[in-house]
């Protein structure tokens, strides 16, 4: 691993924000005379500024620099073309190459588009990963949601329970369950099927996110079909809408707040995850988040400024993605697990 170094002015900016932080703290005592029900509440500032602030600052700063702090944009260049700073420390002998008649390609240091196709591989995964807890999610929602139902809290509990054990541990249990010679392989030989192959893979890989992120699409949704207002619905079906008819043209418009809450909750994380992959895809299967990791633990001298830059752009699409949230949901009515 590289000796990585917060430069000079990250330590500058922390000391800066702790006197702010105290100056703010006693004009604010002075100003009331005393304390203030807000004032408990100030604590949150320094840890934003410690905590949020800084390290987005420390991973813009190593996007745009070199090892020796000079501004560049090299790191990016990475990004489409993983093998750009290769090319340019052997600079030299692809020019005794290109002499002889040979170019990049023939080293092995042509143009290698991991970075991107990672990138893409990623954002499909997540794709069909929110795709598939969008069709089992909206249905139980929505039964848990039905207040005729009376196992409908009962429902919720168990949804709930899971995630109180730790993220780390759901998956090791699944994978228990998916291994050679785990639970799930032992009931098909019983059954005469035979042992499959279901660890290791992308299929893996997939249940293994579905399995974890389906409660994040799941509580949206159902905290909006809870809050909604079934005199609608009573009031479509006495102008002679049927049930199928009021569930997709009253239910439905009105539970799209969840709807895009539950999207971004598990499409975000989904693109970034990289311990199930680990986990559950052997090490045959590669994520964004797991690319980005390898950079930092990489010994290049050059790779945590790569990382960084790798972090900065995942950053911008989650951006994107909660602007998107905004703009659809302003009110935030499809925030919040319960």
């Amino acid at each position: 691993m590289t000796n990585f170094q917060v430069p000079v002015w990250g330590y500058w900016l922390m000391g800066l924000g702790l006197l702010v932080f105290i100056g703010l703290l006693v004009a604010y005592i002075r100003q009331n005379r005393g304390f203030r029900r807000p004032i408990f509440a100030s604590p949150y500032i320094l840890w934003l500024i410690i905590f949020t602030v800084l390290p987005c600052l420390l991973v813009a700063y190593f996007s745009f620099t070199d090892p020796a702090g000079n501004f560049t944009l090299d790191n990016f260049k990475s990004f489409w073309d993983a093998n750009y700073h290769a090319r340019e420390e052997n600079a030299a002998l692809i020019a005794q190459y290109a002499e002889m008649g040979l170019t990049a390609d023939d080293l092995g240091l042509g143009r290698n588009a991991i970075n991107i196709n990672t990138l893409v591989f990623s954002l499909w995964m997540a794709f069909i990963c929110t795709v598939v807890c969008l069709l089992m999610g909206y249905p139980a929602a929505h039964i848990m949601a039905d207040r005729e139902f009376r196992l409908g809290p009962t429902l919720v509990i168990l949804f709930i329970v899971p995630m109180w054990m730790n993220f780390l541990l759901r998956t090791i249990a699944l994978m228990s369950l998916l291994e050679d010679n785990g639970l799930i392989n032992t009931v098909l030989e019983w059954l005469g099927v035979g042992r499959q192959k279901l660890l290791n893979n992308t299929v893996a890989v997939q249940v293994g996110m579905i399995y974890n992120f389906l409660p994040f699409m799941v509580f949206p949704i159902y905290n909006v079909l809870n809050k909604m207002d079934y005199k609608l619905s009573e009031a479509a079906m006495d102008l002679g809408c049927n049930k199928w008819r009021v569930f997709y043209k009253v239910t439905v418009p009105l539970s799209l707040p969840g709807v895009v809450s539950g999207i971004t909750m598990v499409f975000m994380p989904a693109v970034t995850t990289f311990y199930i992959s680990r986990l559950l895809g052997g090490g045959k299967v590669q994520l964004f988040g797991d690319l980005i990791e390898s950079k930092f633990l990489s010994t290049s001298l050059n790779e945590w400024n790569v990382g960084s830059a790798l972090s900065l752009i995942m950053m911008i699409l989650i951006l994107l993605s909660l602007g998107l949230l905004q703009k659809v949901d302003p009110d935030s009515e499809g925030g919040g697990l319960v």
